[in-house]
């Protein structure tokens, strides 16, 4: 969403638009309220969901630009008379927005974030970045080596060298969901008994995903176990990670099974943001 919104303001310094969005909402819709679309005269940037309702509202907001003495507010329900099963009613508003208008949209548009901390920069943490910097994420990405990261990564992505490694867990955003997957066992062992004495003192990791084996969990279980930690505080941790049923472990396949489960876990409010 941070890519569209730059996308957006990009444009909008050569041409006016109209800022579509959903208002309110009533039962069964495709997009949430505060979900945007932009119009311009010859492109959109954005949906607010797809379908008939999108073809209508792009109409009227392209009328708009024409006829500034249009209505603003629109009232859609998502039945017969559009053609979709939704079954719900969206009320849209149309905006006129030009350059001028930039710095406010900059701030109106900042979608709300989930902070997450990556620790890894190997082919699973690569993968992982690409799917993130898709999202609604603030992501730091951590690694102890030099030259771990690429010369260039997404723009909601902020790179950290650290070593030790874990000694950038006392200095995470409050509330991050926390991705263990260094290069090295005993990396990942330190990472995850810093990110549970952090949550013992502090109680704002809602999520340390570990990846690995069951057996790699037992391993490491054994290992807090005797440094003092509980059962309750070892529950914290998830190991291995993703949501269940995906057994293809290519990286770009692991990285969109915990992706999934990031955005899960924001959908529950586990994360602080």
């Amino acid at each position: 969403m941070q890519v569209l919104t730059a996308h957006f303001l990009s444009q909008l310094a050569n041409s006016n638009a109209i800022l579509v969005q959903v208002q309110a909402t009533q039962g069964s819709v495709p997009r949430e309220a505060g979900a945007w679309m932009a119009v311009f005269q010859d492109s959109t940037v954005a949906t607010v969901g797809g379908g008939r309702l999108e073809l209508d509202a792009i109409a009227h907001a392209r009328a708009l630009l024409r006829d500034p003495a249009l209505a603003r507010l629109q009232h859609y329900p998502l039945g017969p008379s559009l053609g979709q099963c939704c079954g719900g009613y969206v009320t849209l508003s149309f905006t006129p927005v030009s350059a001028a208008d930039r710095p406010a949209l900059e701030t109106q548009l900042r979608p709300v974030t989930v902070p997450v901390a990556l620790f890894g920069s190997g082919h699973v943490g690569a993968a992982l970045v690409q799917v993130l910097g898709l999202l609604p994420v603030d992501l730091t990405w951590i690694d102890s080596r030099d030259q771990a990261f690429p010369g260039d990564v997404p723009a909601n992505v902020h790179c950290e060298h650290s070593n030790p490694v874990q000694g950038a867990v006392a200095h995470l955003t409050p509330g991050s969901s926390v991705l263990v997957m260094s290069f090295s066992h005993a990396e990942d062992l330190d990472i995850v008994q810093a990110c549970l004495q952090r949550q013992r003192a502090l109680g704002d990791v809602p999520f340390v995903g570990l990846i690995g084996s069951k057996t790699k969990w037992a391993t490491f279980r054994h290992r807090l176990e005797a440094k003092g930690f509980s059962a309750q505080e070892l529950a914290h941790v998830t190991c291995p990670i993703g949501i269940p049923g995906i057994h293809d472990k290519r990286p770009e396949v692991i990285a969109v099974a915990v992706a999934a489960q990031l955005m899960q876990l924001a959908g529950r409010g586990l994360s602080a943001q």
